[in-house]
């Protein structure tokens, strides 16, 4: 502080903090020939509107200054401080500002704002005050102090400490209110430290210093300090007035400490302060803030008056922890108390529910809004852009578009950056970049938008040119900017170059933040590298990033591809250290990891925990279920969600319509599919499609099936065709069979496993000469088939099982094997030699059936794993019929339950029976 306060002016001057000032800055109003009346001139004042141009507000203004009787009160201030800007005459409207008007503590910051509504630059109020300091024009304190506030919000650093070293000179420094000034000053622009300092040097301290030093502490996020401060309060015996007892429920809200909020709970008890309505309001935050909803409610119940604010907290309170019934029950209760909702009240509503994922509700809030006749504002339209960019309707974009042109919100960067983004995300990247271009300023977030889009969409050229761009206009690339190309070559597989943009950010002296390490482990767990993902995380730490609820995610998605169960149970354990288990999109992630790692009854139990669950939740669950082959229990639990007023898109109907078709329910899966247009007013996409041919193969009506795609609004693409294809197989449909291959061939030409699956046709129908020629064709598009593998993890030691390379262990495992066989053969177990698709004797047919690798998988498992353990297998394509019916022998034999994850879904036996119920 010493080494600031020295800095000392050499002249009557301060720095301005614009180099160059026009001389004629202030210019005092030209007065014309002729002087208007008094009664006349009085009419402007009662009516502004009638003034009309800038040479009329001179005429006025000049009036007033010759006319004492008129008084230079604040109102008649104000209307030439308008008028002047309304006219874009901003040095006029300072000069009335500085001369009088900036006196007023209530009204600087009011000033501010509509200094800069009408288009003026900020700075140029600090250039007006050096200016007439300059010019020999002294300043009270008043005046010392307002300018001081606007420093403060314009981060004006040394233009602030030049005039905390004129006040010294002008003995000025003892003055309360710039002292305090000074300490928002401060704490603003230089940190907490030199605010302390401020602070210290002041020999008497009143409530409005400890309140200062308060606040400061708290803009630089220093919420134990704030409260520090208030404890010494009590020890210097200075009585806490309620602004005081405000800011520290303030800082107990905003650093979550909620003993510390109870004891100043007490304290206001102990001082009769429980009655004030401000700051019971601020008690309600506190609470709420600190996730003890009920005792906000309590504290709310308890109160003999409310105010709008007092209403607006509490609804608040309720939507931000997702109590949107109780929520709703006080916005009703609202209008029995004769209180109107403002647009704070429909803004919190409105954030609550984007924040908790629920799109739908959130256009219908904003729907009942106008029908309320609120008009929105900014803080209202952008929740809506964004849910419905989480919808992916781009139409209905494009119409709240059109909303935001005609209702002037265009002009609001907020709103500008929220619909470039929306389009970004849609994908539109032609007409996300001409609206970029039709912005008339850019902020950092648009350029990272559109940078993100470009990259995200493999269209790296256009990224990088818009990056040099951005350089071009004197814009410096931030971390997010660079992470955005890095998410990009992360995304598209590029890692390689995704590392040579840590590298740069090294160079630029950037140091890769979490978002970078997210960035590089998502990449890699979405592209299948997923040793790579854990390899990036384990690096992450030994940096010393600490990962947030998006990196465990990422790093739960690596481990559920892997279907490594005892990794995931790893992270699930460290989430719990961690308390990452209590976030939403972290919990989605376990769940997932699970289901995938073959536990369904874990990710079922996390379910049920979750207390607020999105719709991305819900549809993991059900989507679960379909993989397992539960799908009464699937549609259960869309009847549920449908119950708790919970909205299904597009996902949960193809998790729904797969839990349909993986249980044969042909009836049910009609329902739904005709529904979703019907009662959602969702539009069927080529999944959904996909999953009706599936459905209606499976049960073999496979003439309904390719009537279906006939009549399609979709073209039909390789899922559909595939699904048709392998339905042909199981109920051996020759013709529809060639029908569905020859379009595969044409969509898919690399994909060898169709042309294995029409080969296997051919066999069943034992066509030698057509599986030859079809190996043939194989063989000219340089295609060789896939062999298929299977893996076991035993001890945290992975075991792989492939039909090119022999086990280790293989000379035991057959001979257990063997004997397993026998004793099957014995209980019933009939080899279906049908699952071999080779012209070769019914002997030899059996010995290919003991080779299939998840049966080698399993035989394994039963050797090294004698604790009773259920035995999980993964196998790289479809599980044979022969393999199904072993297993189900096996699990009864040697009584274990054994998972099985196939390239299709899950199959868990237990005691002789399988979960798909043999509908697969």
């Amino acid at each position: 502080m010493e080494k600031l306060a020295a800095i000392t002016t050499t002249s009557n001057t301060f720095t301005s903090p614009v180099l160059q000032t026009p001389s004629s800055f202030w210019k005092l109003p030209r007065i014309n020939s002729y002087n208007l009346q008094l009664p006349l001139v009085s009419d402007y004042f009662d009516d502004p509107g009638k003034i009309n141009s800038i040479t009329l507000v001179n005429q006025l203004h000049a009036q007033v200054i010759k006319l004492p009787q008129m008084g230079h009160s604040d109102e008649i201030s104000q209307v030439l401080i308008t008028s002047y800007l309304k006219f874009q005459d901003f040095e006029s409207a300072l000069m009335v500002f500085f001369r009088g008007f900036g006196r007023n503590f209530v009204v600087w910051k009011s000033f501010l704002e509509e200094f800069k509504s009408f288009g003026g630059n900020p700075v140029e109020i600090l250039e007006g005050f050096c200016e007439l300091h300059g010019k020999g024009v002294e300043f009270d304190s008043k005046i010392l102090t307002v300018v001081l506030k606007i420093c403060a919000i314009l981060m004006s650093k040394w233009l602030g400490v030049e005039i905390h070293a004129s006040l010294i000179k002008r003995g000025f420094d003892t003055d309360v209110y710039l002292k305090s000034a000074l300490m928002n000053f401060y704490g603003r622009c230089w940190g907490t430290g030199y605010a302390d300092k401020v602070f210290d040097e002041m020999p008497e301290r009143g409530v409005a210093l400890w309140n200062e030093a308060m606040v400061a502490a708290i803009q630089n996020e220093n919420y134990m300090k704030a409260l520090q401060y208030f404890q010494e309060m009590q020890f210097m015996s200075v009585k806490a007035d309620n602004f005081t007892i405000g800011k520290a429920l303030q800082a107990c809200a905003k650093g979550r400490t909620i003993d510390e909020g109870r004891q100043i709970h007490g304290y206001m008890f102990r001082n009769y302060m429980e009655k004030d309505l401000a700051i019971c309001n601020s008690l309600i935050n506190m609470y709420a803030k600190n996730n003890k909803v009920e005792l906000a409610r309590k504290v709310f119940d308890s109160m003999d008056n409310y105010s709008l604010s007092s209403w607006n907290t509490m609804i608040s309170a309720y939507a931000s922890v997702g109590s949107f019934d109780d929520a709703m029950e006080l916005f009703h209760r609202m209008e029995f108390h004769n209180v109107e909702p403002d647009i704070v009240t429909w803004n919190s509503l409105l954030s609550s529910h984007l924040q908790h994922g629920l799109y739908h509700q959130v256009l219908n809030i904003l729907r009942n809004m106008l029908v309320a006749k609120l008009q929105p504002n900014s803080s209202s339209i952008t929740p809506a852009i964004q849910a419905i960019n989480e919808l992916n309707w781009i139409k209905l974009g494009k119409e709240m578009h059109c909303y935001v042109l005609k209702n002037g919100f265009h002009c609001d960067l907020y709103v500008q950056t929220t619909l470039l983004n929306m389009y970004v995300k849609n994908g539109e990247l032609i007409k996300a970049r001409a609206f970029f271009d039709l912005m008339k300023t850019w902020n950092i977030v648009a350029w990272n938008s559109l940078i993100s889009g470009y990259s995200s969409n493999g269209l790296f050229d256009d990224a990088v040119r818009l990056l040099n761009q951005m350089e071009e206009e004197d814009i410096n690339p931030d971390i997010m900017t660079l992470n955005s190309l890095l998410s990009g070559y992360s995304l598209n597989g590029r890692i390689e170059d995704a590392l040579a943009v840590v590298e740069k950010m090294e160079i630029l002296g950037m140091e890769p933040n979490v978002v970078s390490w997210t960035a590089l482990i998502s990449g890699c767990s979405q592209n299948g590298k997923y040793k790579d993902s854990l390899s990036f995380f384990k690096k992450m730490v030994e940096e010393g990033i600490n990962p947030n609820a998006s990196t465990i995610s990422s790093l739960l998605q690596a481990s559920a591809g892997m279907s490594c169960l005892q990794k995931g149970k790893e992270i699930h354990s460290w989430c719990l250290r961690n308390r990452f288990d209590e976030d939403v999109l972290v919990a989605t992630a376990l769940m997932q990891m699970y289901i995938k790692s073959g536990s369904l009854q874990s990710a079922s139990e996390i379910f049920r925990w979750m207390k607020n669950k999105t719709i991305a939740t819900w549809n993991c669950m059900i989507m679960g279920y379909a993989a397992y082959n539960h799908g009464e229990e699937g549609i259960m639990l869309f009847k549920e969600m449908r119950d708790l007023g919970i909205h299904p898109d597009a996902i949960t109907f193809t998790a729904l319509l797969s839990c349909c078709k993986n249980s044969g329910l042909l009836d049910e899966g009609w329902k739904y599919f005709d529904s979703m247009k019907a009662e959602y007013c969702i539009v069927p996409t080529i999944e959904h499609y996909s999953c009706m041919v599936d459905l209606l193969g499976r049960a073999g009506y496979l003439d309904e099936a390719w009537d279906f795609i006939k009549t399609m609004p979709v073209e039909p693409d390789a899922s559909v065709w595939g699904s048709l294809l392998q339905s042909c197989r199981v109920h051996n449909n020759l013709k529809l069979g060639k029908i569905a291959a020859k379009n595969l061939f044409e969509l898919e030409p690399k994909n060898s496993a169709n042309y294995v699956i029409l080969m296997n046709l051919y066999t069943i129908s034992s066509r030698w000469e057509d599986v030859d020629r079809v190996r043939e064709e194989m063989t000219a598009q340089g295609l060789k088939i896939q062999f298929g593998w299977s893996w076991i993890e035993i001890y945290r030691k992975v075991h792989i099982f492939s039909e090119e390379k022999p086990h280790p262990d293989t000379g035991n495992i057959y001979f257990e094997l063997y004997h397993l066989i026998s004793e099957m053969k014995k209980a019933g177990y009939i080899p279906d030699i049908k699952s071999v698709y080779q012209d070769i004797d019914d002997a030899d047919k059996e010995k290919v059936l003991l080779s299939h690798t998840e049966k080698l998988a399993i035989t394994y498992g039963l050797l090294k794993m004698k604790d009773g353990s259920p035995i999980r297998v993964i196998k790289s394509t479809r599980m044979c019929s022969d393999c199904h019916t072993a297993a189900k022998f096996i699990s009864v034999l040697r009584k274990r339950e054994i998972i099985l994850k196939d390239g299709v879904r899950f199959h868990h036996f237990q005691e002789g029976r399988c979960s798909c119920n043999d509908h697969w």
